[in-house]
C-alpha cells in the first residue's frame, strides 16, 4: 500500500533552504546549483533526511519500495548542490547514522522548527511527507505513532492538524485493503515483463518503472496535477504488482 506521494517534490525543491527562491527549486532540472554553506547536518537538507531516518526505522523494517524512494530522493536532494556526489554520499551518512537512533529525534525535529518557525505551511507538508513514509508498507505502529507525535510536537504543529493527518491516511489504507488484489497475469502485465524474467531483470524493471513514475519527475517535466495523480495511482499499481510476483517467486 501506498499513500500518494506527490508533496515531496514540494518538500525537496521548494522548502531546502530559506535563503533561496522557491523557484530555483522548483523542478528537477534546474540550472542553479547551490554552494552548501556550513554544515549539512544543519541545513533543512540534512535534518529532513534525520528525520525521515528516524520514521522509516521506527518500525524496525524499511520495504523495497522505501528504500528506492528514499535512493531516489538522495539523488534528488544532492542535485540542488554543487559536489552532488560528496552531497549524497554525505545525505546517506546521515540517514545510515540517525536510523541508529530515537533519542535526539526531538533535538532535530527543534533544529528544523528553528530554520522554518515563520513557515507553518511548510512543516505541515514536512508532517505529511514524514507520515507517508509511516503508511508506505501498509501499516502505522505505536512506535510510528509515537515518533510522529514527538517530531510534530517539536515543529509546533497543530493537535487537529496532526489527527486531520493521520485520519486521512487511515482512511486511504483501509480503502486500498478493501480493493481485491489483481491476479498474477494482470501483475506480470502491468509491469511490462512475461512469466521467464529473472529475478535480476524482474528488480531492474521494477526499479526502471519507480524512477519513471516517481511524482519528482513527472512534475518536473510540467505535468499538471492531474497527470501527477495518475502517476502516483500507476507507481502504487506497480509496486503490488510486484510484490504478488516476487511472492509468486518465492524472492
Amino acid at each position: 500500500m501506498e499513500i500518494a506521494i506527490f508533496v515531496i517534490v514540494v518538500i525537496i525543491f521548494i522548502l531546502l533552504n530559506k535563503d533561496y527562491n522557491s523557484q530555483d527549486f522548483k523542478h528537477i532540472k534546474i540550472n542553479v546549483k547551490q554552494k552548501l554553506q556550513g554544515e549539512l547536518r544543519d541545513h533543512e537538507a540534512g535534518l529532513l533526511i534525520a528525520l525521515m531516518a528516524k520514521v522509516a526505522k521506527a518500525d524496525g523494517n524499511v520495504c523495497e519500495l522505501e528504500a528506492e524512494l528514499l535512493s531516489n530522493i538522495f539523488t534528488d536532494i544532492s542535485l540542488v548542490f554543487e559536489n552532488d556526489k560528496v552531497i549524497r554520499v554525505q545525505l546517506k551518512d546521515i540517514y545510515a547514522s540517525e536510523k541508529e537512533t530515537f533519542s535526539n529525534t526531538i533535538e532535530i525535529a527543534k533544529k528544523y522548527f528553528k530554520l522554518t518557525k515563520n513557515d507553518y505551511k511548510k512543516r505541515l507538508l514536512v508532517l505529511q511527507y514524514l507520515l507517508n513514509l509511516a503508511f508506505v508498507d501498509g501499516e502505522f505502529s505505536e512506535t510510528e505513532y509515537m515518533i510522529i507525535e514527538d517530531i510534530s510536537n517539536a515543529i509546533e504543529i497543530k493537535k487537529n492538524d496532526l489527527d486531520s493527518l493521520i485520519k486521512h491516511f487511515e482512511e486511504h489504507l483501509k480503502q486500498k485493503q478493501n480493493q481485491t488484489s489483481m491476479d498474477l497475469n494482470k501483475a506480470y502485465s502491468i509491469l511490462g515483463v512475461d512469466s521467464n524474467i529473472s529475478n535480476e531483470e524482474l528488480k531492474k524493471q521494477y526499479r526502471v518503472l519507480v524512477k519513471k513514475y516517481h511524482p519528482d519527475v513527472i512534475t518536473g517535466q510540467g505535468a499538471d496535477q492531474t497527470t501527477i495523480d495518475k502517476a502516483t495511482y500507476k507507481l502504487q499499481e506497480i509496486n503490488e504488482a510486484y510484490e504478488i510476483i516476487k511472492k509468486n517467486k518465492g524472492i
